[in-house]
């Protein structure tokens, strides 16, 4: 069947459709006799023991060498030969520097990985210090603690990001994609350095307590800590911005430039290795955040330690958030532009498409519909109640034994790279658990790790006399010790949550 009236055979189609060694064998003993059927006098001399199907596929290298006599052979032969020749031919190995060549990316995708790749990390490096930063601004802050975040999270943050997809939507009405990303992103870096240089040194008259007292004294306990928010107003402002950098400029803005300039091939391969380098960027910030708050020792008497620290960090972060801006600049200038890294009749395609524009209420109900993005939904709020839960109770204990705003981010800075650390080891076996066990196991493991470590730190707590000699014995107090078990809860939980969480929501969406 393989071969038609016009004396042409379709060797190297069948042979990679029929790639089991048994099979391919039959193919071949087929093809050489066939072969021997159309040569004129005795061109093939096939060796008996080549007939025996135990034989490996190597054996039938020797198939087109044994030519006894000079014949014209017919053009359906020649080709025949040849293809066998050639499929039968052993694949030549390859040295160590050609196997490090094959894993080198083209030119043209190194042109737009590497700034891709280094614009990710300064995100993810200012988001770390904005994270560490804000907790310890809110907690620390007089008449204020733990207990505020979750109403922070809840009666600011979420009406701030509602707020953000309406003007965010207006704005990719108005502007094309270059022009939205910079007015996105340029008032953060310019809030964060007004905040350390302007702000925080004059919170004394800004914060407005003697008012927020007078009230709290004609209300019940239960309003302290809305009553904080209102106190620390520019504290909880800058949580809000920084919660909002990693909502917008990381996962928003930086992801869909991505997947402009990327093709669902280059995705496959590269993605991964930006959430590897999103790790490295954890261990560098959270280093620094751990140097600076060390700084301290090196001040003079009667200086603001932590008001030094602050502008350091911001410091870095503006500096960081410059940086990310002068690569998406050489993107826009030297990638976007260059056919050989983004083709641009899909570019000019995307222009000229028009939107199809829907109101709040319909993109919701638009969404619904999917029982796909139902159960991502749930999984997505479900992590985020479990992590939270378990994160305001260790926080409590966290600024109980670091008072000091200091102390508190030096110890944030070493859980942040400890954090990216065993993230890093996660991903590297993560590919394994994957391919070993499937998505359902994966997808487990995340929850599982919530559900134990969090029995295991609220445990600590409910049984807290129990614990003192085990404390003992170790050399700490049950204090340190409920602050060390949540920190490797919230690192095991994040981590996997980082590794695995999320690669498993991506696979199903």
């Amino acid at each position: 069947n393989y071969i038609d009236i016009y004396g042409k055979i379709k060797l190297q189609e069948s042979f990679r459709l029929y790639s089991n060694t048994a099979t391919t064998m039959m193919f071949r003993l087929a093809f050489i006799v066939a072969a021997a059927l159309n040569m004129q006098g005795n061109a093939f001399t096939i060796p008996s023991r080549i007939l025996s199907v135990r034989q490996t596929t190597k054996n039938f290298k020797q198939m087109s060498t044994p030519i006894q006599k000079t014949v014209k052979c017919d053009p359906i032969v020649r080709n025949m030969s040849d293809a066998i020749a050639e499929d039968s031919s052993e694949p030549a190995k390859k040295s160590a520097v050609e196997k490090l060549k094959s894993i080198i990316p083209p030119a043209n995708e190194r042109k737009k990985l590497i700034p891709l790749a280094m614009m990710f990390f300064c995100i993810l490096f200012n988001y770390t210090i904005l994270r560490d930063t804000k907790d310890v601004l809110m907690i620390t802050a007089p008449k204020s603690g733990a207990e505020v975040i979750p109403f922070i999270k809840t009666y600011v943050n979420l009406p701030t990001a509602i707020g953000f997809t309406a003007i965010y939507s207006k704005l990719c009405d108005k502007y094309d994609q270059k022009n939205v990303f910079y007015l996105c992103t340029i008032p953060f870096l310019i809030f964060f350095g007004v905040f350390a240089m302007v702000i925080y040194p004059n919170v004394g008259v800004l914060h407005p307590h003697s008012l927020v007292d007078s009230v709290a004294a004609l209300l019940p306990a239960g309003f302290s800590a809305p009553l904080s928010i209102i106190r620390n107003w520019s504290y909880t402002v800058f949580y809000v911005m920084a919660e909002m950098w990693g909502s917008v400029v990381a996962s928003l803005l930086f992801w869909s430039f991505a997947n402009e300039v990327t093709t669902v091939d280059e995705a496959k391969k590269y993605y991964p290795l930006f959430g590897m380098g999103a790790n490295v960027a954890l261990i560098f910030s959270g280093q620094y955040v751990k140097w600076v708050s060390q700084m301290r020792g090196r001040l003079p008497p009667g200086v603001d330690a932590w008001g030094v620290s602050l502008k350091y960090l911001m410091g870095a972060v503006v500096a960081g958030g410059g940086a990310m801006l002068g690569l998406f600049k050489h993107m826009q200038d030297n990638v976007m532009t260059d056919p050989a890294c983004v083709d641009q009749e899909k570019q000019a395609l995307k222009k000229s498409k028009k939107k199809t524009k829907m109101s709040m209420k319909e993109s919701a109900q638009f969404l619904m519909k999917s029982p796909y993005i139902r159960d991502l939904a749930i999984l997505v709020i479900s992590y985020g109640m479990c992590i939270n839960i378990v994160e305001v109770s260790w926080k409590a204990k966290l600024k109980a034994a670091f008072p000091n705003p200091n102390d508190y981010s030096m110890f944030m800075g070493n859980f942040s790279s400890c954090t990216g650390a065993v993230t890093l080891f996660m991903m590297l076996i993560g590919r394994t658990i994957f391919q070993k066990f499937g998505w359902r196991k994966a997808a487990l493991v995340t929850p599982t790790m919530i559900g134990v470590t969090g029995a295991a730190f609220f445990g600590l707590q409910l049984f807290a006399p129990a614990f003192v000699p085990i404390a003992a014995s170790l050399g700490t107090t049950p204090l340190m010790l409920s602050v060390l078990v949540g920190a490797a809860q919230n690192i095991l939980s994040k981590s996997s949550k980082y590794s695995l969480f999320d690669p498993c929501k991506e696979m199903a969406y």
